[in-house]
């Protein structure tokens, strides 16, 4: 059977809806979302794999293969997209929308768009001339846990000697980026009356000292830790989100702070958490038990692939643009586990992610299908 043509593809990935969330009543599954893209592969001569994630049952991972042992190049991408809102957005988020010579729609280039340049690519290439594996990875839960991309990075078979990951990178490769880690400080303290201010432990005071601890914390690892190759090359700590209390006439009994920060390459995630939890340590042996750290989510460690490796010179020669480092995360980290060769490179602008009326400018489509395409001919095709 016959694929649908480029921009039907397109649209029937749009229309798909496949959310992650934390919150469970945004949540939804991506299985349809993973079946439109099974049944695509299977026309064109690949092997399914379907696998629903153990950390996440309702979810679920496509691993599609043509050809036959290891190696071989491997292109992925995560189907799920993030919560959107109705509106803040002029255009259906569901109904590919063409206009003003842009591709609207929710996972446009973030990042459902690169299976359809995936696929209208390798149906226009001669199946006979084929010499290393193609291999196609779809994964859940990018947007939220990456539990997908950790669960793939498991896989006792998958040895792919590259990967391309498809996320908006306007067709720059990219061979590092930071990490991200997001965690709540909360205060308990011990609420009571506010004319009598001895009879409890104000958790806001509390924070007041936390903050100035976590401010140390940031211009010290400003200072500690630098890479040119970023735009911003030292870590970054931000304070995002506080609210605690609930009157004015109430010693107030908890205050919660979420803050942002994100590592670069050789500043672990397990380092990072010591230095914040060293940060904090004379404040709880004054108030003991009264302060805590919670990591919102899973934290994903910064992705550090190699300058000068054969695939980031080939993405270099056939893009004709030098591979950069980014301050955004990926699943980089986790697929380089398998072994292979990794870069992070994709149609459309990481500006448009995330934003209402997320859209693929159309003038993009021809020359990043040409690079898409060429690329896994040189990798795959003699």
């Amino acid at each position: 059977m016959q694929n649908p043509d480029f921009l039907s593809m397109y649209q029937q990935l749009i229309a798909s809806p496949s959310i992650s969330a934390l919150d469970e009543s945004l949540n939804m599954s991506n299985l349809s979302t993973i079946n439109l893209l099974a049944s695509w592969c299977e026309n064109l001569g690949f092997n399914i794999e379907i696998t629903e994630l153990t950390s996440a049952p309702g979810k679920y991972n496509l691993l599609a293969k043509r050809g036959e042992g290891d190696g071989g190049l491997m292109l992925a991408g995560h189907t799920d997209t993030v919560p959107f809102d109705d509106s803040r957005w002029s255009q259906d988020p569901f109904n590919l929308t063409i206009k003003d010579n842009k591709l609207y729609g929710l996972g446009a280039i973030d990042m459902k768009g690169f299976f359809s340049f995936v696929l209208e690519a390798i149906s226009q290439l001669d199946t006979a001339k084929q010499t290393a594996p193609i291999l196609i990875l779809a994964t859940a839960d990018e947007e939220t846990t990456m539990a997908g991309a950790q669960e793939i990075a498991k896989h006792p078979t998958l040895k792919p000697e590259r990967c391309i990951i498809g996320e908006p990178t306007d067709m720059t490769p990219v061979f590092m980026h930071k990490g991200h880690m997001t965690s709540a400080i909360r205060i308990i303290g011990r609420s009571g009356h506010s004319s009598d201010p001895e009879r409890g432990l104000n958790a806001i005071e509390i924070m007041h000292t936390v903050i100035a601890k976590l401010l140390q914390l940031k211009e010290k690892i400003k200072n500690k830790y630098s890479i040119e190759d970023f735009a911003i090359p030292y870590p970054t700590l931000n304070l995002g989100h506080i609210h605690g209390g609930d009157n004015a006439n109430r010693i107030c009994g908890c205050c919660e702070l979420h803050i942002d920060i994100r590592p670069l390459p050789g500043l672990s995630i397990q380092e990072l958490q010591l230095l914040l939890l060293n940060s904090i340590k004379s404040i709880n042996d004054e108030y003991p038990n009264s302060v805590s750290v919670i990591d919102m989510h899973e934290p994903i460690p910064a992705f550090n692939g190699v300058k000068d490796s054969a695939l980031v010179s080939l993405a270099e020669k056939i893009s004709g643009e030098k591979a950069v480092a980014v301050n955004y995360c990926t699943e980089a980290p986790f697929i380089q586990q398998l072994g292979c060769e990794t870069i992070v490179l994709g149609p459309g602008s990481i500006k448009q992610a995330h934003q209402p009326d997320e859209y693929l400018a159309m003038e993009k489509i021809a020359p990043s299908q040409q690079i898409i395409t060429q690329l896994i001919k040189s990798c795959c095709f003699e």
